[in-house]
């Protein structure tokens, strides 16, 4: 046992752990956890663990909580990293930011939802007619169990077919949505060659594009509606 790990168990408190026993804790959740995706969270500013006399890396508790919680904000919410460190740091200064994307942080700390499409069609308060349009329609993928993804995008369909817009009519959406993945993979391709190995980096550039395009199609959609008043 390194001298850090011993002063911890000496003192009462939780060991420190290495990233072997990190990756063995969080890995059956997060399968794409890996060495190099750690050491990239630690040069992100994401989490800062404790150094041995030889420099190996120990994490607290307290940062296998962090670990987590930035793991499920990038799972589920799909957010890039300088945001989720932009809301972490607000919150270790004591603030309450609300989490851009998200109706509440809460939601990721207990774990995301996984709906049966029974309990997606209630909790949308939709249709199985409207589910199947929106499959049909390919903007809801067809599964086993949905996450808050689904739920939020059925939620929208309900609400848009209300005023007659239905699932058919916004397959230009996902065309335009897969055409800017085009755009994404094309970008980042320079940096998957120079380091194959590096695709934390690359899946990481590839989310703050995402949300550079998302920034330009909502501008670009308000100006539209916008100009319907004038």
């Amino acid at each position: 046992m390194n001298s850090t790990a011993a002063s911890a168990g000496a003192s009462g408190r939780a060991p420190l752990l290495g990233i072997g026993q990190v990756l063995a804790r969080l890995q059956p959740e997060f399968p794409e956890l890996t060495p190099s995706k750690l050491r990239f969270l630690e040069e992100r500013g994401l989490v800062t663990p404790a150094r041995t006399a030889a420099g190996y890396r120990k994490f607290a508790e307290a940062d296998v909580e962090r670990i987590t919680v930035v793991l499920s904000l990038q799972r589920d919410q799909y957010l890039p990293l300088k945001v989720i460190r932009e809301h972490l740091d607000a919150i270790d200064r004591g603030e309450t930011p609300a989490l851009p994307g998200a109706t509440s942080a809460a939601v990721h700390l207990g774990g995301a939802r996984r709906l049966s499409r029974r309990e997606l069609v209630e909790a949308a308060g939709a249709t199985r007619q409207l589910l199947d349009d929106a499959v049909a329609a390919a903007l809801i993928v067809p599964a086993e169990v949905y996450g808050d993804d689904a739920l939020t995008l059925l939620r929208s369909l309900v609400a848009l077919r209300s005023v007659g817009i239905e699932p058919r009519h916004l397959r230009g959406i996902r065309v335009a949505a897969e055409r800017e993945a085009a755009l994404i993979e094309r970008a980042i391709a320079p940096e998957r060659r120079a380091d194959p190995a590096g695709k934390a980096r690359s899946g990481e550039r590839a989310r703050e594009l995402a949300g550079e395009l998302e920034t330009v199609h909502d501008l670009a959609l308000r100006a539209a509606v916008a100009r319907l008043s004038q």
